[in-house]
């Protein structure tokens, strides 16, 4: 007989052992993978998963331990490989008989563990630190909390063991790694405020040498000032699928035993007694990899999603399984992005042309590589961006109501020679320190040049410059392993917003032509901010522009003819009017204005509309040119 719904969500292990157990009488059965597909069968029921509580909108405390969460994350690290009693043998006190037990899914094994027993086997697991995914926007978390049909009531069977210190005291340390680097970030509209503060205020007592330092709490987010938890997934199949930075949906069963922070302390305490291999790991590595499970909370992971993106107005899966909702959106998106562009050109004070271009970036995507070279990529560098009342910081409150995730990085002279932007391996702890730059793919990262200052960029200043100039141009950050860097591939849409040409590269850029009066500019910028979209109108720009970023294009052999014929004529006329980059950013436009009106293939029209726009934005570029010299 199938658990019930109930039965499954609130006690996995029971499914888990009653396979585990039948399984003694068949040793073939392939009782572990029955148990993973009978998990992902009961998801794939309609609207299962969304009885499934999860990490993100829930604090840790009101969830039962070992119940099925799930948790939307990104992978920050990937801890060593470490071995668990995949089967042991326990012994009841009174009779003396002896039971086979299932270790797997669990950190804590039951009392009574017979050491001796030939029966004991030995399995390894993976261990993923992961953390929500960086940048995540409000609207996006408020979507998915208000979605979820998960029945949650605070657990009574899980008691923080430390009453010692208030949780505000708590939540000043808890975000006290964080406050030098908070300093460096730019605007934080209200809504970026927001966030599950409680998931994270229930560790337990820290050894009291640690009690002092607050180093002990940094959960190690990417970004400056970020809520919610992070994990520690143990990962017991097909480890070697998953990647750094890679986005997913886990469920998992949920182990916050506080014996895991006690057996944690007493190895602190007795670890002169344990064998040499154990002393191996520092106190520090300790620390890191074995933190109080209130604060990180251990996941067992049964089942993972890729995510392909993490927008909930949309369906979870690939698009092109779910026909009819890409065919009704598709319908709809010409005159969509009419409304798109009208509401945007008003953002950027009147100017279409600016507006065309920002709808061409922000549906942007790597979609391959050649060689070295990233295909797809849009970094836009928005130029002539009105140095009063704060337009840029305003304009970035408005594409975070638009995209899923995003971060704006003010590029003061502070920021740039303080930030840490590029992920270091810490070898002492053993895990890879975040920066700001370890983000997820399709994250908007919104560079705010017009915060430059005069003064003298330091050693790390630098270098920062140069890893965001190398984030633009091949869409990779190197990340800094002491001896050695590392390559990690990436795929960020990168808007830099400037007064004068940006000094950092760009795929293209466009010299915002405002239609606004300086003396009007401070109503005008109030007007747009404060009369957003009404809400149903803001729904389908996102969409609009997730399922934009989603779909499959292709050229046809005749048009490729056509394309070629129409350079060799353009060179003719004019040798010096286009070189082979200008054809390159040409096509990158005929194919992300094709994709922008739900085409997936480019027809004649949308690449003569594209060899309109590019002459309009270069005889624009140059007439900049004209009146303040080489300066655009």
């Amino acid at each position: 007989m199938m658990p019930s719904t109930h039965d499954w969500i609130n006690n996995p292990l029971g499914v888990v052992e009653g396979l585990f157990a039948a399984s003694q009488n068949n040793p073939s059965s392939a009782w572990e993978a029955k148990a993973v597909d009978f998990f992902k069968d009961q998801l794939k029921e309609k609207d299962a998963h969304t009885s499934v509580p999860s990490l993100n909108d829930v604090p840790v405390h009101y969830l039962k331990p070992n119940s099925l969460v799930k948790f939307r994350c990104l992978i920050q690290d990937m801890f060593d490989p470490e071995f668990y009693m995949g089967v042991y043998e326990t012994i009841d006190p009174s009779t003396k008989t002896k039971v086979l037990r299932c270790g797997k899914y669990k950190d804590v094994t039951e009392s009574g563990v017979d050491l001796t027993s030939r029966n004991i086997v030995t399995a390894e697991r993976q261990t993923f630190y992961c953390v929500p995914i960086p940048g995540e926007n409000s609207w996006v978390k408020e979507s998915y909390a208000n979605s979820s049909q998960a029945r949650v009531v605070p657990s009574t069977s899980y008691v923080p063991s430390r009453q010692k210190r208030s949780y505000e005291e708590d939540d000043d340390m808890d975000t006290q790694p964080q406050k030098q680097r908070e300093s460096h970030t730019g605007p934080h509209s209200p809504a970026e405020q927001h966030g599950n503060g409680d998931c994270k205020r229930q560790e337990t007592e820290a050894p009291s040498s640690q009690t002092a330092s607050a180093s002990h709490l940094d959960l190690n987010f990417p970004l400056p000032g970020e809520k919610g938890p992070s994990c520690l997934i143990k990962v017991y199949e097909d480890w070697d699928s998953f990647k750094l930075n890679d986005t997913l949906e886990v469920y998992g069963i949920l182990s916050v035993s506080p014996a895991l922070s006690a057996l944690a302390d007493e190895k602190d305490a007795s670890s002169s007694l344990l064998d040499p291999a154990e002393c191996m790991e520092t106190a520090e590595e300790q620390r890191v990899h074995s933190p109080p499970a209130s604060l990180v909370p251990r996941l067992h992971m049964l089942y993972a999603k890729p995510l392909q993106h993490n927008n909930p107005l949309l369906p979870s899966g690939m698009l092109q399984d779910n026909g009819a909702f890409l065919s009704s959106t598709m319908s709809e998106m010409a005159s969509v992005r009419a409304e798109l562009l009208t509401y945007l050109t008003h953002v950027l004070l009147g100017d279409a042309l600016s507006a065309e271009y920002l709808i061409l970036h922000l549906i942007s995507n790597v979609y391959a590589r050649r060689d070295v070279l990233p295909l797809g990529k849009f970094t836009l560098n928005l130029s002539g961006c009105p140095a009063v009342t704060s337009y840029t910081e305003r304009l970035y409150q408005i594409i975070q109501q638009l995209v899923p995730s995003s971060y704006y990085l003010g590029m003061s002279l502070q920021n740039m020679n303080q930030m840490h932007l590029v992920p270091k391996k810490d070898y002492v702890a053993n895990r890879l320190v975040s920066g700001a730059l370890q983000l997820a793919r399709n994250t908007s990262l919104f560079l705010d040049e017009t915060q430059l200052e005069q003064g003298q960029l330091d050693t790390t200043g630098v270098r920062n410059v140069t890893a965001l100039g190398n984030l633009i141009s091949w869409q990779k950050v190197d990340y800094d392993f002491n001896y050695h860097q590392m390559e990690f591939p990436c795929n960020i849409n990168v808007l830099i917003a400037s007064e004068g040409r940006s000094l950092l590269p760009s795929d293209c850029q466009v010299h915002l032509q405002s239609q606004v009066t300086p003396p009007h500019m401070e109503e005008y910028l109030s007007s747009i901010l404060m009369h957003p979209q009404a809400s149903s109108q803001l729904k389908k720009f996102r969409m609009y522009l997730s399922v934009a970023r989603l779909l499959d294009y292709a050229i046809s052999d005749e048009v490729t003819k056509s394309v070629e014929d129409d350079f060799v004529d353009m060179r003719k006329e004019d040798p010096q009017s286009i070189s082979a980059e200008d054809l390159h950013r040409m096509l990158v436009v005929a194919r992300l204005l094709s994709l922008s009106l739900g085409q997936t293939s480019l027809s004649r029209d949308s690449w003569l509309r594209a060899k309109h726009i590019e002459m309009l934005r270069k005889s624009r570029m140059e007439q900049y040119k004209c009146v303040n010299g080489n300066e655009p």
